[in-house]
């Protein structure tokens, strides 16, 4: 793509890759924009425009391209064949696999996030990656279901990330076995979950009974 010719959104497409080597080194900041900029060719007034959210903005883009190149690691073919624990970990390990290049500038975008001033941002990022991660999973839920997977998963995935920073084992083989023992946590519950609503289906609800009184059968 002439990036002479991009759109602002193409642009911070373009930009948001690379921008994570620099803030490595220098941080989050306009000194990282900036060299991302220069290396790219791009106007640096041009560059600020693309990005002109601060340090969360550009963590913001940097998480949007990991996104797109986790999925772009998969067809949905591929997905498809395996079992759903396989599919989400499959997907988180390829994220750690994105991301693996540029850890140091994972520590620095976590630090940021972690500030009270961005809990809410940093919230609707790890929402919206394991939105992502259960959207190629193929999870269609549109009930309470849906909101409990992503919850569930937003956990694993930060406490994994904290697991990662920290992993100097080979592979990242610890950060992988932390990441199995508790995607196997989350199946057990969700097994124990759904055998006890199935226990649970026909028994007297108060909330039913309730309503009925509200709304009476006619």
């Amino acid at each position: 793509m002439d990036l002479a010719d991009a759109t602002l959104d193409e642009l911070r497409e373009a930009l948001a890759p690379a921008l994570a080597a620099n803030a490595a080194f220098d941080g989050w900041n306009t000194r990282a924009l900036d060299a991302t900029a220069d290396s790219m060719g791009v106007d640096r007034d041009v560059a600020h425009l693309a990005l002109p959210d601060g340090a969360v903005g550009m963590i913001d883009a940097w998480f949007a391209s990991v996104d797109r190149a986790m999925a772009a690691r998969f067809t949905p073919e591929a997905l498809a064949a395996m079992k759903i624990r396989q599919r989400i970990a499959a997907l988180v390990e390829a994220r750690l696999d994105v991301l693996a290049a540029n850890r140091e500038a994972l520590r620095r975008a976590a630090a940021v996030l972690a500030m009270p001033q961005n809990a809410v941002r940093a919230a609707r990022l790890g929402w919206r990656s394991a939105d992502v991660m259960w959207r190629l999973a193929g999870d269609t839920a549109t009930d309470y279901n849906h909101y409990t997977k992503r919850a569930l998963l937003g956990s694993i995935y930060a406490a994994t990330i904290a697991v990662f920073l920290q992993d100097e084992s080979e592979g990242w083989a610890d950060t992988r076995a932390f990441l199995a023992r508790r995607i196997d946590d989350v199946m057990r519950f969700e097994k124990a979950k759904a055998g006890f609503l199935a226990r649970t289906a026909n028994r007297p609800s108060l909330s039913r009974f309730v309503g009925r009184l509200r709304y009476p059968v006619v």
